[in-house]
């Protein structure tokens, strides 16, 4: 699965594609299909820390640009990890990109596995939150199954673009009450002070791999894939 991955990043057209793993089987497999590989500590508390560390075995300068793909995201369109990339490279004044799109989905409101996002006139996140934000007091006391019209209420999609420099200071970053309550790691650089850049999409990306369920229907999907016509 994380091949697969890898693969549609090399798609996207950026420079490097490396899978960054603490697991023997995973570089193994990667390796066999031409992956380049880079081993890390089993410790990381986040998969922004297993970057931090990448970042700094590499020695990557400040403004380079690591987009974090995760290894369960087979069907991620290259495309978005291509304009999520191009988002930061354009706001100077970021320390991170990511993806959201737009909430129309009825039992996406008020599902806390959800994750919305608020932005502020730039597209630059001003939180991120398990609750539904922007909240719509009036129309959801009467109606707590539609999203009003003109709500700017939005998925977050869990792709990030990082400045190599941000990646550096990251795990001396003290985690505030607000990420450890939320379980949203972004939201510590947010409470640092660091901007986070939002790029606003069409639709919902691909669903990830997730259960048993997820990985048969992707494997499905692969195998009507390589099928000739």
């Amino acid at each position: 699965m994380v091949v697969r991955v890898a693969e549609q990043a090399r798609l996207s057209g950026i420079d490097r594609v490396v899978i960054a793993t603490d697991h023997d089987d995973i570089a193994r497999a990667s390796r066999a299909h031409g992956v380049e590989v880079i081993m890390t500590r089993a410790d990381h508390a986040t998969g922004t820390d297993r970057l931090a560390e990448v970042a700094a075995q590499r020695a990557l300068s400040d403004n380079e640009i690591v987009v974090n793909v995760q290894g369960d995201e087979p069907l991620i369109e290259p495309q978005l990890i291509r304009d999520v990339a191009d988002l930061l490279d354009a706001k100077p004044n970021a320390a991170i990109a990511t993806a959201c799109h737009p909430i129309t989905a009825n039992d996406e409101i008020f599902n806390t596995n959800v994750v919305k996002v608020a932005l502020d006139r730039d597209n630059m996140a001003l939180y991120f939150s398990r609750s539904t934000i922007p909240h719509a007091r009036d129309a959801f006391a009467n109606d707590n199954t539609t999203v009003p019209l003109g709500l700017p209420l939005y998925r977050h999609i869990g792709l990030y673009a990082y400045r190599a420099g941000f990646l550096r200071q990251f795990p001396h970053l003290e985690a505030p009450a607000i990420e450890r309550f939320e379980a949203l790691e972004q939201l510590r650089a947010l409470w640092h002070g660091y901007k986070i850049a939002v790029l606003i999409t069409g639709g919902a990306p691909m669903p990830g791999v997730d259960t048993a369920e997820d990985l048969a229907r992707v494997r499905t999907l692969f195998d009507r894939r390589a099928k000739p016509l």
